[in-house]
């Protein structure tokens, strides 16, 4: 788990994580602080999304994306436009 939370380190900069211990059904709580120790997320995580590459990989994207919420440099209306625009086929700009 020491691999796993400096990677999250890492990743999450200028963010601290932390992972709680793992409780009765494996999952663990993640914290992330803000530079002065305020705690600004926390989400449950499962064993498979820190073992698993592609899960790891999806959960540092969540978590890029709520930090961006949390700071306000993205709106959640404009996440679930974005998620919602198919393109158009067929039409010349």
């Amino acid at each position: 788990m020491e691999r796993i939370c400096r990677l999250l380190n890492q990743a999450l900069t200028p963010y601290q994580a932390q992972l709680g211990a793992a409780d009765i059904s494996g999952n663990r709580q993640l914290t992330v602080r803000d530079s002065q120790g305020t705690v600004t997320l926390q989400r449950a995580v499962s064993p498979r999304q820190l073992q698993e590459q592609s899960l790891l990989i999806d959960l540092v994207d969540g978590l890029h994306r709520d930090l961006q919420i949390a700071e306000g440099r993205l709106q959640p209306c404009v996440i679930a436009a974005l998620q919602h625009q198919r393109p158009v086929h067929g039409t010349f700009a």
